[in-house]
């Protein structure tokens, strides 16, 4: 399969809740690191996100992949994204980010997924006050540093 099929197939899925779909476009044991919600492992995990925390808390999603590179076994591509929130205290804010995605292939198959986006940029669409937002930067922050490769740094 072609890295810009994969693409398509992906945002389709996302954008159409295609849970087993989108389950089945990633490798067994593949990985999904979510920006918001961390990292999800094998097939079912990746599908119960989309279920769960994806059409959980939001509706109408939107996902452009632009720019495509590919030279395997790694595929990236920077993306604009949307939604519309459902959760109780931002029901009906429509928020949109862009970001990057790297993909990980294996016998054409997602192994690994992992994407990089300001994450303050969607916390203040959604009106969270300052202090979750200030809560969850820093979260985030202390989960980076905690990591081998900042510790590196």
């Amino acid at each position: 399969m072609e890295f810009e099929t994969l693409l398509q197939r992906f945002t389709h899925a996302v954008e159409n809740a295609d849970y087993e779909g989108f389950g089945a476009l990633f490798t067994e044991d593949g990985v999904y690191h979510d920006g918001f919600y961390g990292a999800f492992e094998g097939r079912d995990a990746i599908i119960a996100m989309l279920r769960d925390h994806f059409y959980g808390t939001a509706k109408n999603f939107k996902w452009v992949m632009e720019d495509p590179a590919f030279a395997a076994p790694f595929g990236y591509a920077r993306y604009i994204f949307s939604y519309d929130s459902t959760l109780p205290e931002s029901e009906g804010r429509h928020v949109v980010f862009e970001g990057m995605a790297q993909f990980t292939l294996q016998d054409n198959k997602i192994a690994c997924y992992r994407e990089i986006f300001d994450k303050g940029m969607p916390l203040t669409q959604l009106n969270f006050p300052p202090e979750r937002i200030d809560k969850s930067l820093r979260r985030w922050t202390k989960a980076l540093l905690s990591t081998d490769r900042a510790q590196n740094m």
